[in-house]
């Protein structure tokens, strides 16, 4: 077996639990499977950093000793805002031979900073993804998923996201059996999918500031196999189908024929996470209909159909 070395940068302001948990989902592979991962961690002098909580952490070395590793890993936190000149350099002379980049929350930013996301697609904690696109042009920021993967580059959201994003690392590198059996222990779900929102759909949004809209908003939310046209929602609100479409979309910034498709899609996707429903039975009460409408909304949404979605993302039962 090829043991992959995984770095972790270290640095002043780092967020803790960006370093720990992928750092507890690597070696609980490692213990798992003997030989397969090794874990560094390492600041620019080798000193120790204090995190953003208040903790002190030692690393393991400084960056100039760090050999080259199989997994370059970024954390994230308040010390990215504006990220240590001499990380960046060192990201940018090591950092193109690493043959896998990852980055958890603003780890994105010195990454960015050092020309290793240009022209990849990447995500970040969703507070930031508005500044990435907005300083780093080259870099295309989807503000959506918990993870994403471009090439040798993997990059999440904030905090959970990275240990989500490690169990999808473990599961490439060592198979599902491995990455469920650390997900089991670190009782956590094997696991979100890449592309699952950072936020419920009710989050996503704004909500309405006028009460009628925010009714409607709640009625969409605990109706999904309802009537839910343009129509039928103007009515609900007392205003016209023109008018409300209009008012739906300024103060939510969403349409209301795509938060109705948010809405489902999150409704059926927790039936199957959290039921033994049929595909049927699920598709009837999200509201599509047929599960074939049912289907192609998680093909066209999440890459994958219900059954696809149920098989490897509802958690297997503990034994």
């Amino acid at each position: 077996m090829t043991q992959r070395t995984v770095l972790v940068t270290l640095f002043d302001g780092v967020q803790s639990l960006d370093v720990t948990g992928p750092v507890e989902v690597f070696t609980g592979a490692e213990k798992h499977t003997p030989g397969s991962y090794r874990i560094r961690t390492a600041s620019v002098d080798g000193g120790p950093v204090r995190t953003s909580s208040g903790l002190t952490v030692v690393p393991d070395g400084s960056l100039a000793d760090a050999a080259g590793p199989h997994t370059l890993l970024v954390p994230g936190g308040e010390g990215t805002r504006d990220p240590d000149p001499r990380l960046v350099e060192w990201l940018r002379a090591h950092g193109p031979r690493a043959p896998r980049l990852v980055s958890v929350c603003t780890g994105a930013i010195p990454l960015a900073r050092a020309g290793l996301l240009d022209g990849r697609r990447v995500t970040t904690h969703w507070a930031y993804c508005d500044k990435l696109a907005r300083d780093h042009p080259a870099v295309r920021v989807d503000p959506d998923p918990v993870f994403v993967r471009d090439g040798h580059v993997a990059t999440s959201a904030g905090v959970t996201a990275g240990i989500d994003l490690a169990l999808a690392l473990v599961e490439e590198d060592l198979g599902r059996r491995v990455a469920l059996t650390v997900a089991r222990h670190l009782v956590v779900f094997l696991r979100r999918p890449g592309n699952q929102a950072q936020f419920s759909a009710q989050l996503a949004v704004q909500t309405a500031r006028r009460e009628p809209l925010r009714d409607v908003q709640q009625w969409i939310t605990e109706h999904p196999d309802g009537d839910l046209g343009v129509e039928a929602l103007a009515a609900r609100a007392a205003l016209s189908p023109r008018h409300f479409a209009r008012a739906f979309q300024a103060e939510t910034g969403m349409t209301p024929g795509r938060y109705v498709d948010r809405v489902r899609l999150e409704h059926a996707r927790r039936l199957l996470e959290d039921t033994t429903d049929g595909i049927e039975r699920i598709s009837r009460a999200s509201g599509y209909g047929t599960p074939e409408a049912m289907r192609r909304a998680f093909l066209r949404t999440l890459g994958a159909s219900p059954a696809e979605y149920r098989r490897r993302f509802r958690p297997a039962p503990v034994v």
